[in-house]
């Protein structure tokens, strides 16, 4: 009856030839296309694709598709320990070897390569990149993006949540949203967007009584609402109440204007906001460390200019 014989002579089998060796050299700590590894070992796709397969079917490396390419690497922390242990061997021998000191050389170039392709591509395109990232990934990828920087175990409330698509963006990136509004029309519109999120709970109630224990908050925000609030003083009084010492309030509102026509149209019951007067309301609120920022303005956008202010709730 035969015997198998050990995976280990299988592995050495593997190293013995010197072409499998240098692409292995070359994939330990770089991930590269056939097409990359045919520039550095100078061979023919034919002669390399066929010892990537005898490399993958023992482990030696793996792949990952990538479009239409696939790309290749030497996964040294996910090997066994005996193939770890016979590279460590192997290797200081292979990379001795003139051609294997070539190869290094020519994945130099290989991988300047690629970043001249990049270079060249925003030297052309820099006037134009602004546009051509909101063509591929919308004009706020980057500011959702910026929401991974939130506490995964936070409580945030979303103050004056309208039809809820501030409280949509937070929840993927916090333990819970709170979502309050008054307006019957605008909860009917927030539940029906936000149901399908477990983590989010909307609840009627007006912002200068607002229906949120007091210190259950780690954050809150009040985006473009506090302009249709009849005390917004009150609004900013009851935020901080229901903050925990040390959380943080976030207001977006217009900064002051001249555009009367709001009132009527729009049912705005007040003209923005100016730094004095929302510094003043967050400081009797008991909220310390307060911002008042300008935000840049939008080209596409025709109402009265943004600002972001920011406090902290003193410890208490």
């Amino acid at each position: 009856m035969s015997v198998a014989a050990p995976a280990i002579f299988d592995r050495m089998s593997a190293l013995a030839d010197t072409t499998r060796s240098r692409l292995l050299l070359v994939l330990e700590r770089h991930e590269l296309t056939v097409g990359e590894m045919c520039q550095v070992l100078q061979l023919p796709q034919s002669t390399v694709s066929r010892h990537l397969k005898l490399l993958g079917d023992e482990g030696w490396v793996s792949a990952r598709a990538e479009g239409t390419s696939r790309r290749y690497r030497m996964p040294l922390d996910r090997l066994e320990a005996d193939a770890r242990q016979l590279w460590t061997l192997v290797r200081p021998g292979v990379a001795g070897l003139p051609s294997a000191v070539q190869d290094a050389e020519r994945l130099r170039s290989v991988l300047a390569e690629r970043a001249t392709r990049s270079r060249e591509f925003f030297s052309s395109a820099a006037g134009e990149w602004d546009r051509l990232r909101a063509d591929l990934f919308g004009r706020r990828a980057d500011l959702v993006g910026l929401l991974g920087l939130l506490d995964e175990e936070w409580t945030v409330g979303d103050l004056g949540c309208g039809t809820g698509q501030v409280a949509a963006t937070l929840a993927p990136f916090v333990h819970r949203v709170v979502a309050v509004d008054s307006s019957p029309a605008m909860l009917d519109a927030a539940r029906a967007r936000l149901a399908p999120l477990a983590n989010v709970e909307v609840r009627a109630g007006e912002l200068e009584s607002l229906p949120v224990d007091d210190g259950a908050l780690d954050a809150a925000v009040a985006f473009l609402v506090l302009h249709y609030v009849a005390e917004p003083a009150q609004a900013v009084a009851e935020a901080a109440r229901a903050l925990r010492p040390g959380g943080r309030l976030l207001v977006m509102d217009m900064m002051p204007h001249d555009r009367e026509e709001y009132r009527q149209a729009m049912g705005h019951l007040w003209q923005g906001f100016a730094e004095e007067q929302m510094g003043g309301w967050m400081t009797d609120a008991g909220l310390s460390a307060v911002r008042y920022l300008p935000l840049p303005p939008d080209p596409s956008a025709r109402g009265p200019r943004l600002f972001c202010a920011s406090a902290r709730r003193l410890d208490r």
